[in-house]
């Protein structure tokens, strides 16, 4: 499989080194508006062919695929043109910056018959993958509550970087920028965590978000610091469980770390990616009478690259998919509604 880079920012590097990584993948070109970091991201990765449009890179044409890596706002036309000129798509997430955009990405590579899958890069936890299977098997029996969070903290340390005066940081503070903020950042990555997890789909969202002051006049440079940084839900999902669903920048000694418990009728199981690191634990059986928690071992799973490779390679799409992308987006635009009208918003 012969793969095109399309934006070739921070999370380009781990795009183009798991790929390079799989047995028959060719890294054979890379696209950027900014020559200078072009030129840095393909030395680096030893890629040949360097383009500064898209369209430059379509006319050549002598590739599979494209990773779309860049900033959320450009996914939608950029995707699309590379279903047009009819190539598989990996697209970074969100796939869109609503839900009808991302609706409309999906019907086209639906209708073109190619691959288009979405880095939910938490899909690639081993312990989620095993916690749901263990759900799904009905180790707890039918699921009543779910707490899940997401939470980081690189408005409050500089473990990342300082993001008063970088870029890569401030556009996802910024709307004119093209970010919602953390609902738009993380908040898709938890919301998919929950739901997935749980094998559960939202239903109903009744959610607050939450801007804090972190500039003079909420300014810094040519960025508005208008995005949100903190958001809650009280969610109803289907089957009749209820739960709550949050996230935030501002959690200070918190990397980078998400966090699901699903409670049923006859156990609970915890499933936790901290930082790289995964765990899994629960309480089942007799243990529920004592309240005691025990770790759950768990095989190695394939990454979402691994199985973009393979669905390429077949012919057919594996999950994580445009429509389950979408789907999360209608939950996200959701409790954005609900913020503005205060009440509880359906899913249709």
């Amino acid at each position: 499989m012969r793969l095109l880079i399309l934006g070739t920012g921070g999370m380009a590097n781990q795009h183009a080194a798991n790929f390079k990584a799989i047995e028959g993948v060719s890294v054979v070109g890379g696209v950027d508006v900014v020559p200078e970091r072009l030129a840095a991201f393909c030395t680096e990765h030893g890629i040949a062919n360097r383009f500064t449009t898209l369209e430059e890179a379509l006319a050549w044409g002598e590739f599979d695929a494209v990773a779309n890596v860049t900033p959320d706002r450009i996914h939608h036309p950029t995707t699309l043109q590379a279903i047009a000129a009819d190539k598989h798509v990996f697209c970074e997430k969100p796939l869109a910056t609503d839900a009808i955009k991302a609706m409309e990405m999906t019907e086209a590579i639906e209708r073109s018959g190619k691959v288009g899958m979405v880095n939910f890069t938490y899909r690639n936890s081993p312990a989620l993958q095993k916690g749901r299977q263990m759900v799904l098997a009905g180790e707890i029996g039918q699921v009543r509550h779910v707490e899940a969070s997401h939470l980081q903290s690189w408005l409050v340390g500089r473990h990342w970087g300082d993001w008063k005066s970088e870029s890569k940081w401030l556009w996802r503070l910024s709307k004119k920028h093209g970010s919602n903020g953390a609902l738009g950042d993380i908040g898709i990555h938890i919301v998919d965590f929950a739901s997935y997890g749980s094998g559960l789909d939202v239903a109903h969202v009744f959610a607050r978000l939450k801007t804090f002051d972190k500039a003079p006049g909420h300014k810094i440079g040519e960025y508005d610091l208008d995005a949100n940084d903190s958001f809650t839900m009280n969610v109803d999902f289907t089957g009749g469980a209820i739960g709550t669903i949050q996230a935030t920048r501002t959690a200070a000694g918190q990397m980078d770390q998400l966090r699901l418990r699903v409670y049923g009728e006859t156990g609970s199981i915890e499933m936790i990616y901290d930082t790289g690191k995964s765990t899994l634990r629960a309480c089942l059986g007799e243990d529920v009478h004592t309240a005691t928690w025990r770790d759950v071992p768990f095989d190695p799973v394939e990454t979402n690259y691994q199985r973009f490779v393979q669905a390429v390679r077949a012919g057919r799409t594996q999950e994580p998919s445009f429509r389950r992308a979408a789907n999360i987006q209608k939950v996200l635009d959701k409790a954005l509604a609900s913020d503005l009208s205060r009440a509880d918003e359906a899913l249709g």
